[in-house]
């Protein structure tokens, strides 16, 4: 058994393979109701156990988070599309039809157990900038101290690979949520039951790794290309996720949606899925720096990046060369390898690069900053 009676606060994240089903005949949320339900439609028999579950949970007196998959696919099928729709503007398009109806179908089920569900549409820039990210927190916890069930989603309406807003999956997402609200547990609910050493596609042999402490070589080469969320991303992608989650010192369990009671089994200490045991936290402001989208980028000299490594700040002399148009205050990237809050824009510190510090205030004025970046502004993607 799991030691995870510490846990108060989980975020659930609930794959688009966990959420629809396969044509078949569907149970009502009454005995006396049922309908035949399409392949790839929602599974409201599905939604109720969830909502069942969650209720259950939060009697105990756990805050549960939800992530959600399933907008576009609702959307696309509300429009009586058959196929896969992969353009951008289709996507945005089917997710601005799909995002109420999938929240009314979990206001339907949560209010069968006094549970009021809140919808929160976010996008890489809401994280990336202090502001709004400041905000998101503040509004999160007074949902929570209502017993309110927020529900996370990607708001594709406006998110655009393009333009690098998108977070990309709902693995990612979910991390991502979980390290900003600082919750203990991240559970990702998919159709894939656990880590295995080996493919269990093609290699019958292959066994499930049921506790992770370190993401080592070995972990990653297992990862492969398991599972069947071909849509967004399969192990490789959870991966990513576990490494955002670790760095915030939360937990990740990685289980297959579909198994009875799975939310109360593993909260309870089931030994089932595979659990990632949580790295040393880093600080909250340096996880936001870590995970942010850089507006821009730079490349420095080695002089300057050697200084960087020993806690020093970053001065515009080793500064090398400037990439892209960026505000002054916005997160960029270093030499590939770090992320800085710039005090300066894109434009003043093409003025000032490689120049020494006494030379910046008759370049920019009397008030100008000397520092492009404090040590507590930066924070390396190795480490």
């Amino acid at each position: 058994m799991r030691d995870l009676a510490y846990i108060t606060r989980m975020v659930v994240k609930l794959g688009t393979n966990v959420l629809t089903s396969r044509a078949q005949w569907q149970e009502g949320l009454y005995p006396s109701q049922g309908r035949r339900i399409r392949e790839g439609e929602i599974d409201l028999a599905y939604l109720y156990r969830v909502a069942d579950q969650v209720s259950g949970l939060v009697a105990q007196g756990k805050q549960v988070l939800l992530v959600s998959s399933g907008a576009i696919g609702m959307g696309a099928r509300e429009l009586g599309l058959d196929r896969r729709v992969s353009s951008v503007q289709m996507r945005q398009a089917c997710a601005a039809i799909g995002q109420p109806l999938l929240m009314d179908e979990y206001r339907r089920v949560f209010s069968i157990f006094g549970l009021t569900v809140a919808q929160i549409l976010i996008t890489r820039d809401t994280l990336n900038n202090r502001t709004s990210y400041n905000n998101l927190r503040s509004a999160v916890e007074r949902l929570l101290q209502m017993r309110v069930i927020p529900i996370f989603n990607e708001n594709d309406t406006v998110s655009t690979a393009e333009i690098g807003s998108a977070f990309g999956d709902n693995d990612q997402l979910s991390a991502l949520v979980a390290s900003k609200i600082d919750a203990e547990l991240l559970i990702l609910l998919s159709d894939i039951d656990a880590l295995y050493d080996q493919d269990p596609r093609v290699n019958h042999q292959a066994r499930p790794i049921r506790q992770v402490h370190s993401l080592s070589p070995e972990i990653y080469a297992a990862a492969g290309d398991n599972g069947s969320e071909f849509s967004t991303g399969g192990m490789k992608t959870k991966l990513k996720a576990v490494t955002i989650a670790r760095d915030a010192g939360c937990s990740v369990i990685l289980a297959h949606g579909r198994t009875p009671d799975i939310l109360p089994r593993l909260v309870a200490g089931e030994d089932l899925g595979t659990l990632f045991d949580p790295a040393e936290p880093l600080k909250n402001r340096i996880r936001w720096l870590k995970n942010a989208i850089p507006s821009g980028s730079i490349t420095v000299d080695q002089g300057a990046l050697q200084a960087m490594r020993d806690k020093k700040s970053l001065l515009p002399r080793g500064v090398v060369s400037v990439q892209g148009v960026f505000e002054a205050g916005s997160v960029i990237q270093v030499n590939d390898i770090a992320h800085i809050l710039c005090a300066f824009s894109s434009e003043e510190l093409r003025l000032i690069q490689g120049k020494h510090s006494q030379e910046i205030p008759g370049i920019l004025g009397p008030e100008s900053k000397d520092l492009l970046a404090r040590p507590e502004d930066t924070v390396f993607l190795d480490t």
